[in-house]
This record gives structure tokens, C-alpha cells and sequence, in this order.
């Protein structure tokens, strides 16, 4: 029995069914709110627990000979920045000590390219990369530190694989983590009002598909220890607007918004975030995030795993087609 906490999110979702119709028997972590709609599978079984809370945590995972571990906050900003920490660094370590106990075959743990760090000179880069440890917001921060939980408990013998998924974007659920799509329609709606900076900067796209396939390669046939790169196709912004409006119909944004305006909006929003206890749209370290490239190689994952990318004009034809299938766009 394969564990996965974090089966509720935009991966987790994907995952969880992906590996329930290849035969898995799967018990996924959920909370008493989570949105459990779309899991009706006979090897899907959800146990009610938390990822700050051990006790749940060990009670949810009995029996487990696997666990992939997805679950984190991922979000720009929240208002309580011990949040990610209890989550995405402590939450993790508990997964792991909970993976020593029970003697488990293989832990994967899903971090992000935000661990990894952004690019020097827009080269991409590998597993191999040192990054250094100046980081724009609390997601990255904690994804990157926690490669020390990760490291901890290699050393205790626990069997950890590492997927570092790119920007994933693609159908699935509207949750903090499909950024992509709701920028997406934010664009298609009228609502974005220009690319951010000269649009020069690389991002690598990734199709959730590839992740999903790349997550299963990993538990399937990663090596202990090992890190992954599950990233995409390197394009600059005004390249995938430039694709965006030629699949929806809707002309790429003219307006390239200068950094230090997106900053002032930045510190607008957040300042009525603060005050009204809402999410803001755009916060001064997102901008800053903006400022650098995130462009990646993913040779060892297609060596070792066997793991391969969608062309990203044609994920986004996918995910266009999915969006009006969904009515996501009225009358689209």
C-alpha cells in the first residue's frame, strides 16, 4: 500500500488516480475540509489526519510499504509565516521519521525547482547545481531547507527519492499550485495587464502529465538518495504568451509592466491582505521571483527514469481544450 499525503492538491489528485488505475492501493491523507471530489476509486481509501499533527499522521500511514509525500503549503504569502515551516520543513521531517519507523521500500518526496534556485545567466541547470541561500519568499526558503530533513534521514537509512517538479501547469484542480492556468485565464478574461518586466525571463514549463508519469518512474525505479528534475520545455514569457494567445484567440498582452510598478502593487496588495486576512494577488518578494530565470535540464530523469516532456505548445492545447470542457471560460 502505496501512502500519499497531499492527494487532495492539483499533483496529489492527478497522482493518486493515475496510480490507483495502474493498480496501487493507495491511502491518501486528508483533512476533514479537503475537497475529495473526483477520488471515487475502489483502490483509493481516504483516512482523515494532518501533516502538523504526528499522531494522525502515523495512525493514516499504517500499513504503508510506500509513501509519496506531496503535501505543502504552497503559496506566496500567508499570515502566519510559521506556517510553511511546520508544513513544508517539519511536516516532511515527520513523514520521514514516520517512513524510518514503519521500514518502508521508498519514500518520494516532491520539493519544487524553487529548492533547486533560479539560474545563473538563464543556463539551465541540473541536480548538481549550489545554489545559494538567498531566498525571495517563504516557499522557497522552506522547500529548499527542507533538504536538510532530507538529508537527515538518508543518513538513518531511510530510502528517499527526490522529484523536483518545474512550473507545472495543465488540467486538474484550481489550487495554489496550478498557477498557470489561473494566470490563464486571468488572461483570457481581460484581467492580466501586461507581462511582467522586459518578458525575457526563461520559466520551464512542465505538463502535469509528465510530472505525474515522472513521480511513478521515480517510485518505481529511483535511486535512494537520488534528486530529480521532472522540468519542461525552457521558454521566455513572452514566448509562452505569444503561444497562449495563439491557442485561445486572445492576443498576447502588449504592455510589459516595469518591476518597480509591480512592486508597488505588490506592497498594496499585501498591505490589504494584512488587513482583511485575504490572499493577495501579487506580493513584492513574487516580483521579485519574476527578476530571475528558472530554466532547468532534466537529462537525469530522462536517462535514469525514462521520464519525457510534452511540448509546451501542445500541453497548453491540452489544457485550452480542458478549460472550455470545463466551462472554466463562459461561452468558450
Amino acid at each position: 500500500m502505496i501512502f500519499l499525503t497531499g492527494g487532495t492538491g492539483f499533483i496529489g489528485k492527478r497522482l493518486a488516480l493515475h496510480l490507483a488505475e495502474q493498480g496501487h492501493s493507495l491511502a491518501l491523507l486528508t483533512r476533514p475540509a479537503s475537497n475529495r471530489s473526483g477520488l471515487d476509486h475502489p483502490n483509493i481509501h481516504c483516512r482523515t489526519g494532518d501533516l502538523t499533527d504526528e499522531d494522525s499522521l502515523r495512525t493514516a500511514a499504517e500499513g504503508a510499504t510506500a509513501i509519496i509525500h506531496t503535501a505543502a503549503t504552497v503559496k506566496a504569502w500567508a499570515p502566519d509565516r510559521r506556517t510553511f515551516d511546520r508544513t513544508n520543513i517539519k511536516g516532511a521531517a515527520s513523514i520521514f521519521q514516520i517512513a524510518r519507523d514503519l521500514g518502508v521500500e521508498r519514500v518520494v518526496y516532491t520539493s519544487s525547482f524553487f529548492a533547486v534556485g533560479p539560474s545563473p545567466d538563464g543556463i539551465p541547470i541540473d541536480e548538481s547545481f549550489e545554489r545559494d541561500t538567498t531566498y525571495r519568499n517563504d516557499y522557497e526558503r522552506t522547500k529548499a531547507l527542507a533538504r536538510d530533513e532530507v538529508n537527515r534521514a538518508l543518513d538513518f537509512g531511510v530510502p528517499i527519492v527526490t522529484v523536483c517538479p518545474g512550473v507545472v501547469y495543465g488540467p486538474g484542480e484550481l489550487t495554489d499550485g496550478n498557477y498557470i492556468v489561473k494566470m490563464i485565464l486571468d488572461h483570457v478574461r481581460g484581467r492580466l495587464p501586461g507581462i511582467p518586466g522586459d518578458g525575457r525571463r526563461l520559466w520551464s514549463f512542465a505538463f502535469i502529465d509528465d510530472v505525474i508519469r515522472g513521480h511513478a518512474l521515480a517510485l518505481e525505479k529511483g535511486g535512494h538518495g537520488d534528486r530529480y528534475l521532472l522540468a519542461g520545455e525552457n521558454v521566455s514569457l513572452d514566448a509562452f504568451f505569444a503561444l497562449v494567445g495563439e491557442i485561445t484567440g486572445k492576443p498576447a498582452p502588449k504592455l510589459h509592466v516595469p518591476y518597480w510598478m509591480l512592486k508597488c502593487v505588490g506592497f498594496c496588495e499585501l498591505t490589504l491582505a494584512k488587513l482583511f486576512g485575504r490572499q493577495p494577488q501579487l506580493t513584492p518578494e513574487v516580483v521579485d521571483i519574476y527578476r530571475h530565470d528558472w530554466v532547468y535540464s532534466s537529462q537525469k530523469a530522462e536517462t535514469e527514469l525514462g521520464y519525457s516532456m510534452t511540448p509546451l505548445k501542445e500541453g497548453l492545447q491540452q489544457t485550452w481544450e480542458w478549460i472550455k470542457k470545463e466551462g472554466l471560460i463562459r461561452g468558450g
